[in-house]
């Protein structure tokens, strides 16, 4: 099918595989929806999204079913391999050993996929600016607890189509003062902010040097959902990541 998944291009060690669906996938909802929604709360039928999920895991060939967060976001990370309870509330998850599947739920915000050099260790990250700049990304490599991390930061809305308060920016550089450089100002208390900026410079702090991906935009490609460009009723597009 054409342009049904986004084929992360980074150095995934070994037996790591990684995957964006899209709107062109394999699903069953309608009208805004249309056709591969994977988000519960989005207002969609609940059917077509249960259907649209367990198509997910047939299209890809998964091990088994990813592990699904309630996203609030937040910072807390769930750990699949002690609990992989279905719907956790949290906006991060890691998991170790062979056969594990985690899946971020985004529509503008910034999902990352994380894998340790062995790749017997995976992660995934939900970092809206109010996870990132609490601390998600951080808190996610420390449940990891592995070596050689690398980072892959999936599609989100782009720097020169978000713009924010006064209040994002200044979360940000009161943490670090050089996180000014993702911010360009627009009109009186506006910015336009860049989160795959914000993300490089927290992941440089936190000793990760191999981070690839970026440079996408969900405002403007329709091929993925955006909250900012549709409204509420905004499918969400999964980034997924597992091990065989």
């Amino acid at each position: 099918m054409v342009d049904a998944w986004i084929r992360p291009e980074w150095p995934a060690p070994e037996g790591v595989e990684t995957a964006v669906s899209t709107r062109q996938g394999p699903g069953v909802s309608l009208g805004p929806y249309g056709r591969l929604n994977l988000g519960l709360r989005s207002g969609d039928d609940l059917g077509a999204v249960a259907a649209n999920r367990a198509s997910v895991v047939t299209a890809l060939g998964l091990p088994a079913a990813p592990l699904w967060l309630k996203q609030v976001h937040g910072t807390d990370v769930a750990d699949a391999s002690v609990a992989a309870v279905p719907e956790s509330e949290a906006d991060a998850a890691v998991a170790r050993g062979p056969g594990q599947v985690l899946a971020i739920l985004t529509a503008d915000c910034l999902p990352v996929l994380f894998a340790s050099a062995d790749g017997q260790v995976i992660g995934a990250a939900h970092a809206g600016w109010r996870g990132l700049a609490a601390g998600v990304l951080e808190n996610t490599l420390k449940m990891m607890d592995a070596e050689g991390i690398q980072a892959w930061l999936g599609p989100a809305i782009g720097g020169r189509s978000y713009e924010v308060g006064e209040e994002v920016r200044d979360a940000f550089v009161a943490h670090d003062p050089g996180a000014a450089e993702a911010f360009e100002a627009t009109r009186p208390g506006h910015w336009l902010c860049d989160l795959y900026v914000l993300a490089r410079r927290r992941l440089a702090a936190a000793g990760i040097t191999q981070v690839s991906g970026g440079g996408f935009d969900t405002f403007t490609d329709e091929r993925l959902f955006s909250y900012r460009r549709d409204g509420a009723q905004s499918g969400r597009f999964a980034s997924l990541i597992w091990t065989r």
